[in-house]
C-alpha cells in the first residue's frame, strides 16, 4: 500500500536525533531549528523526558477514562503551577485540532449560540469545526457552508463589535502569534479591548495558544503580555515535546458535567508522562528564559541585516519576511548549511526551535543565514 501523497517531502531521512541536533541516515549532522512544527520545547531525546515515557509502558493497556489516573491530576497540578493558572480546570485531547473543537464545543453549549469569530491568517487546525474557523484553509469555503463562522482582519475590534451586536456569537478565537499565519503578533492593546469586550456581552473568549504557548513566546502563553484572563485556552505542540496531546483550560466561570466532552486517548498514561517530562523540564533549566533570551537576540541580530522587510514574532517563535520567495534561501540552509527552517506562505521563514537553542547554535544560524541569502544566487 502507498502512502496518501498530501505532503512535499524533504530529501532527509532522519534516524537520531538530540536537543537540537539531528542526524540522517547519510551520517550529516542538522541543527534544528524548526523542531517539528513547534513540538520539540525541551530539545530532541532528553533523558528526564524518555526516562518519564519508558517508566509507563505497562500501564498503556489498562487505560480508560472511566477510571481515575493519577498522573492526569499530577499534571494539571503541575501546570496550573507554572501558567499560574490554578483556578482553571484542564481537559486533556490529542491534538490541538482536538483541543480547539472542544474549546468551541464548550462555548457553544456555554452560550446557547452557535457563531464564531476568528481573524485573518489565523489557523486552528483541521477538524470540521476548526477549519470553519481558519482562513487559510483551501477548503474553508466549503466547510464553512454547513457553520457558523465570519472571519475578520486581525486587530479588527470595529468588525467584532458589529458581529456581536447580532446577538448569535458564541466566542471569539485568536492565537496569542499567529503561526501558519506568518509570526503575526497582535497590536498592542487589541487583545485587552478584545477581552473587555467579550466580557462585556457574555461572549467567550478563547486563546489558542497551540503553537505560541508553553514558554515558546518567552512566557508559558503569549497572551500574558496582555494581562488578561481568557474564558478557554487551548494549547497542544510543545505540551509533550512531540508526543500526541492536547489540552483545554477551562476558566472557572465553565460547570463541567458528566459527558459534557469525550475522548478516547486523551490523557492516557504515556501523554501525561510526556507532558510532565516537560514541564519538570522547563522549569529546572528555565527553558522561558532561555527563548525570551536567545529570541531576542536573534530578532536583533536579524534587524540589522539588510534586503530583510520584517523580523516579527516573541521568543523563539520568529518570522523573518522577505519580499519575494524564500525558497532558494531555506533550501540553502538545509542543503549546504544543514540548518532546518520553516516557512509561511512564499516570502516567510519561520523559526520555532526547541527552547533549549543556545546563544551559540544561533549565533551559528545567523552566520549560515547571512551568507546565504547574501550570496548572488540566493537574491530575491
Amino acid at each position: 500500500m502507498n502512502l496518501f501523497d498530501v505532503y512535499p517531502l524533504m530529501n532527509v531521512t532522519p534516524v537520531k536525533a538530540k536537543d537540537c541536533v539531528v542526524w540522517d541516515d547519510k551520517g550529516n549532522e542538522y541543527l534544528d531549528l524548526y523542531g517539528g512544527h513547534a513540538v520539540i520545547s525541551i530539545g530532541h531525546s532528553h533523558p528526564h523526558y524518555i526516562k518519564r515515557i519508558t517508566g509507563q509502558l505497562n500501564n498503556i493497556g489498562f487505560y480508560s477514562n472511566s477510571v481515575q489516573n493519577p498522573l492526569q491530576v499530577e499534571l494539571g497540578e503541575k501546570l496550573g503551577k507554572l501558567s499560574g493558572l490554578e483556578n482553571y480546570s484542564l481537559f486533556l485531547c490529542n491534538s490541538g485540532a482536538e483541543a480547539n473543537e472542544n474549546a468551541l464545543k464548550l462555548a457553544s453549549f456555554h452560550t446557547g449560540k452557535k457563531r464564531v469569530i476568528a481573524f485573518g491568517k489565523g489557523f486552528h487546525g483541521r477538524t470540521s469545526a476548526a477549519v470553519a474557523v481558519t482562513d487559510n484553509s483551501k477548503i474553508q469555503a466549503e466547510v464553512n457552508k454547513g457553520h457558523h463562522s465570519v472571519i475578520l482582519p486581525l486587530n479588527d475590534l470595529v468588525g467584532v463589535k458589529n458581529e456581536i451586536a447580532n446577538g448569535d456569537v458564541c466566542a471569539v478565537i485568536i492565537e496569542g502569534i499567529q503561526g501558519i499565519g506568518g509570526i503575526r503578533v497582535p497590536e498592542a492593546g487589541f487583545l485587552t479591548e478584545l477581552d473587555k469586550l467579550c466580557r462585556e456581552t457574555g461572549t467567550v473568549l478563547i486563546l489558542d495558544e497551540i503553537q505560541s504557548g508553553y514558554g515558546r513566546s518567552g512566557s508559558f502563553f503569549a497572551f500574558e503580555a496582555s494581562n488578561i484572563s481568557p474564558d478557554i485556552i487551548t494549547t497542544a505542540k510543545g505540551m509533550g515535546n512531540g508526543f500526541p496531546v492536547g489540552g483545554v483550560l477551562i476558566s472557572p466561570s465553565f460547570e463541567a458535567s458528566h459527558g459534557l466532552l469525550g475522548t478516547t486517548f486523551g490523557g492516557n498514561y504515556l501523554a501525561c508522562a510526556a507532558s510532565l517530562a516537560v514541564l519538570e523540564v522547563m522549569e529546572e533549566q528555565k527553558l522561558i528564559e532561555n527563548a525570551r533570551n536567545v529570541g531576542q537576540y536573534l530578532m536583533d541580530e536579524l534587524g540589522k541585516l539588510d534586503g530583510i522587510s520584517e523580523v516579527r514574532g516573541s521568543g523563539l517563535m520568529i518570522g523573518i519576511e522577505f519580499e519575494g520567495s524564500v525558497a532558494p534561501i531555506r533550501k540553502a540552509l538545509l542543503d549546504e548549511k544543514r540548518i532546518f527552517t520553516g516557512v509561511s506562505s512564499t516570502n516567510v521563514i519561520r523559526l520555532l526551535p526547541p527552547l533549549t537553542l543556545t546563544h551559540e547554535m544561533a549565533s551559528r544560524f545567523l552566520e549560515s543565514f547571512s551568507e546565504v541569502y547574501k550570496s548572488p544566487q540566493k537574491t530575491l
